[in-house]
């Protein structure tokens, strides 16, 4: 499980980053497990595992105060990810939220600064504060997080709404909807999607059907789950609290799906059939 095995999956401006990263939500806020949760960080980068999501919302900041610690000595490693929540996504409040991740996270930038999702601010005003953080070097891309299909085209009709990198959106296998309008929407547009919750918080691995794809290829279940989403081009953030975790999440980017796994899973977890409401978590 070398780093230089690490699948990639590129940006549109063409720069290539690992399809499986480590994700935080909910790290950073019990002491008790602060060592546990920095080991898992630092040996997912050692694995290649190198995009790491983070928020100002995760723990009011303890995420990313846990991430800066996590990654010292190591920022140069990493495609470093985080959030602005919406009630401080207008022009100036998008700034200041972004100064105060970089305090928390240790960094001059970040390299990917998404909007979580839509609030009361005008999308105009967020991009503003995206502008401003770019000329700025404090961020090398912007993109969003929770953005259905008609957000998004909404979004490319604003001047500059067409330059963001990244949807970072709820998908798995037992969740599907964005198959049928926002998944091919943002291929054709060319934003790449990424996956959040990719093994549904855990709940996935109670499902039957899916035990029994991961027994018959000798994987975990979290790996079939994983290796899905990864087949599907989206690259996917899974969380990682202890290095025992990230160690299985990471053999989902060595493994293969051949046609009657892929077939099984569809038929356990179907495509959506019609418009589906985006789902968020």
């Amino acid at each position: 499980m070398s780093a230089e095995s690490t699948r990639t999956i590129a940006l549109p401006s063409g720069e290539e980053i690992a399809a499986l990263g480590q994700g935080t939500w909910y790290l950073g806020e019990d002491p008790d497990r602060r060592d546990q949760e920095i080991a898992a960080l630092r040996l997912g980068v050692e694995l290649g595992m190198t995009v790491v999501d983070t928020a100002e919302m995760y723990g009011d900041g303890a995420a990313e105060e846990l991430v800066g610690e996590a990654l010292h000595g190591r920022r140069e490693e990493v495609f470093l990810v985080s959030k602005v929540l919406p009630g401080h996504a207008d022009r100036k409040g998008t700034v200041a939220a972004c100064e105060g991740s970089l305090r928390r996270l240790r960094t001059e930038r970040v390299d990917l600064y998404l909007l979580h999702w839509r609030g009361r601010w005008p999308l105009e005003e967020t991009l503003a504060g995206f502008t401003d953080l770019m000329e700025a070097g404090k961020i090398r891309y912007w993109g969003v997080s929770n953005l259905d299909a008609a957000d998004m085209l909404e979004l490319t009709t604003l001047p500059g709404g067409d330059t963001g990198a990244v949807d970072q959106v709820l998908y798995n296998l037992s969740r599907r909807g964005i198959e049928w309008d926002l998944l091919p929407w943002c291929r054709e547009a060319g934003v790449t999607v990424m996956s959040y919750s990719p093994i549904e918080q855990g709940r996935l691995m109670k499902t039957g059907a899916l035990s029994a794809v991961a027994r018959a290829l000798g994987a975990t279940s979290a790996q079939v789950a994983l290796a899905w989403v990864l087949a599907q081009g989206t690259p996917a953030i899974p969380r990682s609290g202890s290095p025992e975790h990230v160690r299985d999440n990471r053999g989902a980017a060595d493994l293969h799906l051949p046609a009657e796994a892929l077939d099984a899973l569809d038929k356990a977890f179907p495509p959506p059939s019609g418009p589906t409401p985006l789902e968020t978590l």
